[in-house]
């Protein structure tokens, strides 16, 4: 079996990586703590054009990767935001500015959506993820690479 070391990330390998994230401004957005994000290579666990940039690479590898709106988490579409009833979400519900929710369609398709503000009696919702329309700027640093247990390739995610 090859070295960790040696092995080049690809589809079906588990890739952990720390990064910062950063806006065109230079504002930090994101970034992994004492732990690396870990995720399935080519399952779509994380957005396409990093996904596609970290493609070959290898162990202790660092790169600054640019990745464009449609590369990322897409163009900001018109008709995203909506005002909707706060009746409309569970009495429970902790609804704050940037809160996440999952709509679900009559075909048990969901898409998730963002609370914008909260109104009296009214919540302002938008489809657009808050990152829609940036420009990302990841600045990666490979840590580790392993092969997919028949398991995780199955379900499409790592078992951290």
């Amino acid at each position: 079996m090859a070295d960790s070391k040696d092995l080049m990330i690809a589809e079906n390998k588990v890739v952990s990586f720390h990064y910062t994230l950063t806006n065109d401004e230079g504002d930090v957005l994101d970034q992994s703590d004492k732990e690396p994000l870990e995720y399935l290579h080519g399952a779509g666990n994380i957005v396409p054009g990093l996904e596609k940039a970290l493609d070959g690479r290898k162990v202790g590898e660092k790169l600054q990767v640019e990745v464009a709106p449609e590369e990322g988490y897409g163009e900001r579409l018109d008709g995203g935001v909506h005002k909707v009833e706060k009746d409309l979400f569970p009495d429970d519900a902790e609804l704050y500015p940037g809160a996440m929710f999952m709509s679900e369609d009559e075909d048990g398709d969901q898409t998730p959506f963002w609370v914008m503000d909260l109104e009296e009696g009214e919540i302002i919702i938008d489809f657009n993820h808050p990152l829609a329309g940036e420009t990302l700027h990841f600045d990666v640093t490979i840590s580790a690479i392993r092969d997919a247990t028949e398991e995780e390739t199955e379900h499409g995610h790592s078992h951290c």
